[in-house]
C-alpha cells in the first residue's frame, strides 16, 4: 500500500511538471479591415495565432508594447507569435489606418 502511494505521488508530480509545457494558443481573425476580437487578455507564454479570413492583404505589427514583431503582408494563411513579456500590446495593420487591436499579457 505504501509503495502504491509513492507511485501515485510520483505520477501526480510528473503530471504537474508537464502542465507548463502545454502552453495555450489564442486565435485571432484578421478580416477585411478588422481584428477579431479587438481586445484580448492572455497569460504570459501564450502563443497568439492570427488567421486571415478576408480578401484584402494585411499585416500584424506591434505599434507599442514590450516585444516588437511584424508579419509579412499577406491575404491568406496564418502568423503566430509567443508572447513572453507581460504588458499591453497595441497591434496594427500598417496598411489600413484604424485597424487596431489590444492584447494584454499577464
Amino acid at each position: 500500500m505504501k509503495r502504491l502511494a509513492v507511485l501515485a505521488a510520483a505520477a501526480v508530480a510528473s503530471a504537474a511538471l508537464a502542465v507548463p509545457a502545454l502552453a495555450a494558443t489564442k486565435t485571432i481573425t484578421v478580416g477585411d479591415d478588422v481584428f477579431r476580437p479587438k481586445a484580448v487578455t492572455v497569460k504570459k507564454g501564450t502563443t497568439v495565432r492570427w488567421v486571415w479570413r478576408g480578401t484584402s492583404p494585411h499585416n500584424v505589427a506591434v505599434a507599442s508594447g514590450p516585444q516588437r514583431f511584424r508579419s509579412q503582408v499577406q491575404a491568406s494563411g496564418t502568423y503566430s507569435r509567443r508572447l513572453t513579456r507581460a504588458g499591453r500590446y497595441r497591434i496594427v495593420c500598417t496598411i489600413h489606418p484604424g485597424m487596431e487591436q489590444t492584447i494584454t499579457v499577464r
